[in-house]
Order: structure tokens, then C-alpha cells, then sequence
């Protein structure tokens, strides 16, 4: 039986370091899983993934110590419990502006009497977990994404909802929805007081921050996120692949 991890480590006050896959191949959670990284997240919303991948991916993931968790495509309760039923151990649910859709996710991935999410998980045999339901309720790991001017004015409320183990910024989207300029001073204050707010009404709630961090992971982990990717596989293709390539120019 396993126990997630990553979660355990978030609520003890340590943060939680994540890798995101997008490209479609399983193999990619198995070279981050042993790696180091705490959480792999399986990027179902805008990566190049089947059900059929995903579920590949979980257990390649799973083969180390990494935790596998998923973005669903949707907030939508088929979408939620198929990846949980294929072997997902943390949801992140996107476009989360409002109570009610924060409702709607906790109750698509926790089992009755705290959800609703329908019994018949065929793809999580190998966690070898006595009572599934139980195990679930207990090790699921479920963030919303905040990632709206809307979802930040009621961040609080959202996060409140119970079920809800925290979130996940989008800081792209936020600043879209923000109508800010990043690349003036005063769009990054206003974009930046936005996500600060958030971590805010975190921590009023007791709920785990959480940010998708890319390159700046790291600014973010000091200033207190807690469930943060800082990798992804496009970029890492991407970064070492022109960095080679500068290298090998004197040969061309």
C-alpha cells in the first residue's frame, strides 16, 4: 500500500517539487521519477495524451518514488474519476471560479460520504490498497486552479470548500484574465499582488498552496508554495537542445 508522498509532505509544512509531462510518452515519467522529484503531473489539458497513455504513465511514474498526478482536461466528474480510476494519485482541475465549481470537483474525486465519485476503480489494483475507497479519500491529492480575475476575488470561499486540498496557480492565464502587461512594473505588481492574495487565502484556510512554477520555480518556493512544477519535459528538450546545438556551432 502506498502512501502519497508528496501530499504528506505539503501538509507537514515542506514543499512539494513537480515535474510536468506533456509530450505523450510514459517513458518521460519514468526517467523524473527517479530523478528526485516529489509529484510527476501528467498534463492531460494541453498535452498530447490518450486514456490509454496516461494510464501507462501513472505506472511508469509509480516504478520510482515519485507520486503520479494528472490534469484533467476538464472539471468534469467522468473526466475526474477516469484518471483516478486508471491509477492517479493527485487531480489538478482547471478553470476553478467559483464555489460551485469547486464543489463539483471535490465531489467527482472523493468517494461517499464525502463526494460522490462512483466506486469501480479497475486501474488502481497495483497501489495494493486493502480498502480502495478508504485509501482514496485519505491519499487522493485534489488542487483547483485559480487562474481567473473571478477565482482570485472568491479564492477564499473556493478554497474553503471541503475536499479541496489546495491549488495550483496559473500564472499565464491569470495575467491574461487580469488584463495585464508583464512586461511593464506596475502588470508584474498587479499580477504578482493577485498571486500573492491567493497564497493568502491559503493560508487562512489551511489549504496547500500551489503554483506552476517553470522557470521561476524557485522564486515561488521562497515565497512559500508549497506544490510547485519547476519541469517539464518540452522545456527540457528545448533547453538542452539549444544548448548543445551553441555549443556545436564551430563545427557547422
Amino acid at each position: 500500500m502506498r502512501t502519497n508522498t508528496a501530499k504528506e509532505k505539503m501538509l507537514a509544512g515542506k514543499p512539494a517539487l513537480g515535474a510536468a509531462i506533456v509530450l505523450g510518452s510514459p517513458l518521460a515519467g519514468e526517467l523524473y521519477t527517479f530523478q528526485g522529484w516529489d509529484f510527476v503531473l501528467v498534463d492531460g489539458q494541453h498535452g498530447n495524451w490518450s486514456l490509454d497513455t496516461m494510464t501507462a504513465a501513472f505506472r511508469s511514474i509509480a516504478l520510482g518514488p515519485a507520486i503520479p498526478m494528472a490534469r484533467v482536461q476538464k472539471n468534469d466528474f467522468f473526466a475526474i474519476g477516469s484518471l483516478l480510476d486508471r491509477g492517479a494519485m493527485g487531480i489538478v482541475v482547471p478553470m476553478v471560479n467559483s464555489v460551485a465549481d469547486a464543489q463539483a470537483a471535490a465531489y467527482a474525486a472523493r468517494f461517499p460520504p464525502r463526494g460522490g465519485r462512483s466506486q469501480g476503480g479497475f486501474g488502481t489494483g497495483f497501489y495494493q490498497a486493502p480498502s480502495y475507497e478508504q485509501w482514496a479519500n485519505e491519499q487522493v491529492f485534489l488542487a483547483i486552479q485559480i487562474e481567473s480575475k473571478q477565482a482570485v476575488a472568491q479564492a477564499e470561499a473556493i478554497l474553503s470548500v471541503d475536499g479541496i486540498d489546495g491549488c495550483w496557480i496559473g500564472p499565464a492565464d491569470l495575467a491574461a484574465s487580469l488584463g495585464v502587461d508583464l512586461s511593464t512594473p506596475e502588470g508584474k505588481r498587479q499580477h504578482e499582488e493577485a498571486i500573492m492574495s491567493v497564497l493568502a487565502a491559503c493560508r487562512r484556510t489551511g489549504k496547500i498552496p500551489g503554483i506552476a512554477g517553470g522557470t521561476q520555480g524557485e522564486r515561488w518556493l521562497e515565497r512559500g508554495f508549497l506544490y510547485v512544477t519547476c519541469a517539464a519535459d518540452t522545456a527540457a528538450i528545448q533547453e538542452t537542445g539549444r544548448a548543445t546545438m551553441a555549443r556545436l556551432q564551430k563545427y557547422r
